[in-house]
């Protein structure tokens, strides 16, 4: 690189539009050549007026300091100077680029034409699986000393720091590497292709010695892979029943501390399998719970020379697993183990597919997409896309390159040692422990292919969420979107897609189907129109008859009874879908004969030929698939189960669903599961008022031998947490949502400013989320505070939470998803509010199903399904306060009926025993500030 002058710049500012009067308020400048950091100028800059309060909390820069400094056209010809001849380098190029472009023209300066680098868009291609490409993430990651973030000489610097760590890292890179990324890089938005011209330069004037981790193969440098084989001893470990031998493995681990219940819940693993019976154990948050079931379950492992199964609730917690707690173990425990994580086939890349669409450019998404693969693929040894961190059009071009269920033998381009999906399957063959996913967990129990390698003991964490995933994916869903995309995909003759494609490939090789073309294409044109008046009538009758979920809520749904069905309206939707379901299943037969000749030639196909052969195949599966939800829903619905539509009213076209589900899955895993398993559930939230009664009927062991244990937190609740419920508040059912909300707003105003913020608040229902965030954030009286809501801020769950943790002041607003799941440890989440018990709407049509279910056999629904599913709901939200011995705050219910209600004393009862305030605003806001 020493060819190029780079000089860092980042600015700070009073907003983000210089047009709209905002100015610079300092600026600092970083010199780097020949691979050093050689000089920094940097100034504060008087802009002409007070900085605005929020600019003075985020950078610390006060008017104070800037009083005595130079304005910007005293300090233009200085900035110029240094940027003379210089590539123009900063941590998002557009904005302090554009902004001190704009300064200059301002003060009547000509405009700086310089080339540019993003270190944003940079460390995208050179560090794709970061978590995060913001600058103070980065250096966190990296350990670089940022003292000051959001002042510019601190930002700066380390914006230099990390373009020569991106600069080293290319060194690592091989040549055909860099020569590719090269080709992609002239079309990024800055002028990254400079880097690595030269660095192609430098690498090309020396013998490239490869690393030995690395593998040139097809034009792509690839990771080395390994399958590890398990390990068997002559003499098996046997797993150390006395306590004081536990204590004696556990101390060697750093900051351990003894805790009774995960010595207890050990050696209750230990006997369940021992004795091959089914547990299920509710542990308590802090009780170290995954190592209690991981260390007996690696003993039991090797003892018996078997493989048991872990399966969690997401393909996160299984990366949790293996590089936390696995890891820990393998420092302390005495024998070798193996393990490996498996996930669902579309979650590895296809070599063959990439390889292929690197002759093609693309989109900006596509093209950032394709350099971040190809440098992942010299650090991955799994090839699993979520180490990635992709944009959402990386995503989408990612489904374009994802392994698929395969048609032909694999005489393909890449061999089958170097496919990831593959080597992740023949690791997993060599694993002591198998980490899963409840999702491929039940696709395998559904499957008439094995899925996952052969195993008779399972561990289920997150086991409150497993009857859920088992509904989600026995059900059936029929999207209209999805439908348009998977007919589309095949395409008309006329339209060149796969169709044409297909019957080019059946005249290149000589073949002649039973059904002429012009008969599919004309098939396929009338199915375009039926498909067509299924959904306007299907939607029609949605509009008609649906209720929403809320007032004002934007989605509709519409439970699909025998009443419903008897409807002359739905008749028509009925008769259509038949002649729809006929068509798509002539379709099918006709396109499959056609496969079934083009795989007669497969050894003698071209890989493109190839390619097209699977990707036609891959769309008639999905398309069978689909036909089979057609029939199954509308044409020959079943009792056992629930159907509903639903969308959103603004866009039905494009979120437009019809759903099934099993009313139970108990006879599913019955059947499926627990014969010839030993089943372990455990969560931190199994009981109701004590009893594992509901969990066990909604999982169907009921009649079946098992064991319970409750294992209680050791977290002291008694002294560092408090509960308050206010009873100067209206009961929510009584007042208007626009009442009740203004009320609601005032109180959290109030408590905000008592708390200093920290404020998690969960709502049942978005529409009261929006309208309370609008109320308060409108109010004026919080100011000092930064809000964030889901929905309306935007990023996602991790990336909220994150930006919460950074401010001193923060409020957090969420619904659904943030009721568990959620880790915030320590000072950062000081006050947790519940807004209402976090009961189902009695709309919700599986609780309707549910409901008549178990009133046909004379149970009451709400004490046998909708109170139990609200109180463990309540119990998970009320997990997010305490999260590690030093947490301590406060939990606000403002839902009076937990204190009015008979049966409000069960979500009391099932949560640790805490003090309980119920009190008027005023006295409350008196106690939480002494207590606080």
């Amino acid at each position: 690189m020493s060819h190029l002058r780079f000089v860092v710049v980042d600015l700070e500012t009073t907003g983000n539009s210089p047009q709209k009067g905002d100015r610079i308020i300092q600026a600092s400048f970083v010199m780097v050549e020949d691979g050093k950091i050689m000089d920094q100028y940097t100034t504060f800059i008087n802009p002409g007026f007070e900085i605005p309060v929020f600019i003075q909390e985020l950078t610390g820069i006060t008017n104070e300091m800037v009083t005595a400094a130079p304005s910007f056209i005293e300090v233009a010809p200085k900035f110029l100077q240094l940027l003379e001849n210089a590539v123009f380098v900063a941590h998002n190029v557009p904005f302090d680029f554009t902004f001190l472009q704009d300064e200059f023209e301002r003060v009547g300066f000509p405009a700086i034409h310089n080339d540019t680098v993003d270190t944003v868009e940079l460390a995208k291609i050179m560090f794709p699986t970061a978590d995060s490409y913001k600058l103070s993430d980065l250096t966190e990651h990296f350990e670089f000393p940022h003292d000051r973030p959001h002042q510019a000489d601190s930002d700066a610097y380390v914006t230099a720091k990390l373009l020569l760590l991106m600069i080293e890292e290319m060194d690592a890179l091989p040549v055909v590497t860099l020569e590719k990324l090269l080709n992609f890089s002239y079309h990024l938005k800055s002028d990254i292709f400079k880097l690595f011209q030269l660095k192609l330069a430098e690498k090309e004037r020396k013998v490239e010695h490869l690393s030995a981790d690395l593998e040139i193969y097809q034009g792509i440098a690839l990771r080395k892979k390994q399958i590890k084989k398990r390990e068997y001893s002559i003499n098996p470990p046997f797993f150390p029943l006395e306590r004081e031998e536990k204590k004696r493995l556990l101390q060697q681990l750093k900051d351990y501390e003894e805790r009774d219940s995960q010595i207890r819940m050990m050696d209750l693993v230990n006997e369940s399998f021992h004795l091959a019976t089914h547990g299920v154990i509710e542990a308590g948050t802090g009780i170290g719970k995954t190592l209690a079931y991981l260390l007996p379950a690696l003993y039991f492992s090797k003892e018996k020379k078997t493989t048991i199964m872990i399966s969690t609730y997401t393909t996160v917690l299984q990366e949790q697993l293996l590089q936390k707690e696995l890891k820990q173990l393998q420092t302390i425990i005495p024998f070798p183990f193996q393990v490996a994580v498996l996930k669902g086939r579309s979650h590895y890349i296809d070599l063959r597919k990439f390889e292929k669409s690197l002759h093609e450019l693309g989109n900006y998404d596509t093209i950032m997409a394709k350099m971040q693969i190809l440098v992942w693929l010299t650090q991955t040894v799994t090839g699993d896309v979520d180490e990635l961190h992709l944009s959402s059009g990386g995503e989408h071009y990612w489904h374009q390159i994802k392994q698929k269920e395969s048609y032909l033998n694999k005489s393909h381009l890449f061999r089958e040692e170097k496919d990831f999906y593959r080597c992740s399957r023949l690791q997993a063959e060599e694993a002591d422990v198998v980490i899963t996913n409840h999702s491929l967990l039940v696709l395998d129990l559904c499957s008439e292919k094995q899925l996952l390698p052969p195993y008779e003991y399972v561990i289920i964490d997150e086991a409150h969420q497993f009857d859920r995933t088992v509904r989600d994916y026995i059900g059936l869903t029929f999207e209209e979107h999805y439908f348009k995309r998977i007919y589309q995909r095949l395409g008309l003759y006329e339209q060149n897609k796969l169709l044409f494609q297909c019957e080019k490939l059946l005249k290149k090789y000589g073949e002649k189907p039973n059904v002429p073309i012009y008969i599919v294409n004309e098939k396929m044109t009338q199915l375009g129109f039926e498909c067509e008046e299924l959904f306007i009538f299907a939607q029609a009758f949605l509009k008609k008859f649906s209720v929403t979920k809320g007032p004002a809520s934007r989605i509709v749904q519409l439970r699909l009874t025998d009443q419903e069905r008897k409807h002359r309206n739905w008749k028509q939707v009925q008769y259509t879908a038949e002649r729809v379901f006929q068509m798509m299943k002539d379709i099918w037969m006709e396109m499959d004969d056609r496969l079934v000749r083009l795989k007669k030639h497969e050894k003698k196909c071209t890989v493109d030929d190839q390619l097209r052969i699977e990707q036609l195949f891959s769309a008639m599966k999905e398309w069978k698939e689909l036909s089979e939800s057609i029939r199954n829903i509308l044409i020959q619905p079943n009792q056992d189960e629930v159907y509903w539509m639903e969308g959103d009213i603004r866009s039905l076209s494009n979120t437009f669903k019809i759903i099934s589900q099993p009313i139970e899955s108990g006879t599913f895993l019955k059947n499926r599961l627990y014969p010839n398993k030993t089943v372990i559930f455990t969560s931190a939230t199994l009981t109701v008022n004590h009893s594992f009664q509901y969990f066990v009927q909604n999982i169907g062991l009921q009649g079946l031998s098992y064991k319970t244990d409750t294992f209680c937190s050791p977290y002291d609740y008694k002294e560092h947490c408090r509960l308050y419920i206010p009873n100067d508040v209206p009961e929510v059912n009584q007042v208007s949502l626009s009442e009740y909300v203004e009320v609601l707003a005032n109180h959290l105003i109030s408590i905000a400013e008592a708390t200093k913020g920290r404020m998690l608040i969960l709502f049942t229902s978005y529409e009261m989320l929006k309208n309370t965030y609008h109320l308060m954030n409108d109010s004026g009286m919080l100011e000092d505070f930064v809000l964030l809501a889901q929905g309306i801020t935007s990023g996602s769950k991790y990336r909220l939470t994150k930006n919460f943790q950074k401010f001193e002041k923060a409020i957090l607003f969420g619904t659904n998803s943030f009721w568990e799941g959620v880790d915030i440890r320590g000072e950062d989440l000081s006050c947790l509010v519940m807004v209402r018990l976090p009961f189902t709407s009695p709309n919700e049509p599986y609780l309707a199903a549910k409901t008549e279910q178990l009133q046909r056999v004379g149970k009451s629904s709400f004490f046998a399904y909708s109170l139990p599913q609200a109180v463990l709901r309540f119990k998970q939200g009320f997990g997010r306060l305490i999260r590690s011995a030093d947490d301590r705050g406060i939990i606000i219910v403002f839902d009076r009926r937990i204190m009015t209600s008979s049966y409000g004393k069960m979500f009391l009862k099932s949560i640790p025993e805490v003090p309980i305030h119920h009190s008027s605003l005023d006295e409350m806001i008196v106690d939480i500030e002494k207590w606080l």
